[in-house]
């Protein structure tokens, strides 16, 4: 599970700067994640990603709306897209996670303007269980890729 809540990322990402000027995306943009989600997938292991949105959307989230056909849904991951407006009553962590085989989170820490600090595990099973819990009510209340439509 890994769940994503900011409106941008890693500004200096070369793919991003070079989409930012007007090339399209390719498919898949990310060959080694590519390859990394086929490969489990292809062993039984679902990956689930869910992205708390603000709309319109901003420019680093329209862009990864963009690829994510080709990357994420092409390697095996299940994306669907929550506008923050929908999930009002929801408690969500406030920093981007992955759950790992239910035991194990890794916490992302950014800037303000996107650019990754650090990251955290925990295996704290209160933790685990409550981010889960929280990832789970997002992913209820989220658009599939496939239906979402930005604004």
């Amino acid at each position: 599970m890994h769940l994503e809540t900011r409106d941008a990322y890693t500004p200096d990402d070369p793919l991003y700067r070079s989409w930012l000027a007007g090339r399209p995306v390719h498919e898949p943009e990310l060959p080694d994640w590519h390859a990394l989600v086929r490969a489990h997938a292809a062993r039984g292991i679902g990956f689930r990603r869910a992205r708390v949105v603000s709309e319109p959307l901003a420019p680093f989230i329209r862009y990864e709306h963009e690829m994510t056909s080709g990357t994420n849904i092409a390697a095996g991951e299940d994306v669907r897209w929550l506008p923050r407006r929908l999930a009002r009553e929801l408690l969500i962590p406030a920093n981007d996670f992955w759950v790992l085989d239910s035991r194990l989170i890794r916490f992302g820490y950014f800037a303000g303007d996107g650019t990754f600090l650090e990251h955290e595990l925990s295996e704290d099973p209160g933790v685990v269980s409550a981010c889960a819990e929280a990832f789970d009510a997002v992913w209820e209340r989220a658009i599939p890729h496939t239906d979402y439509k930005p604004i």
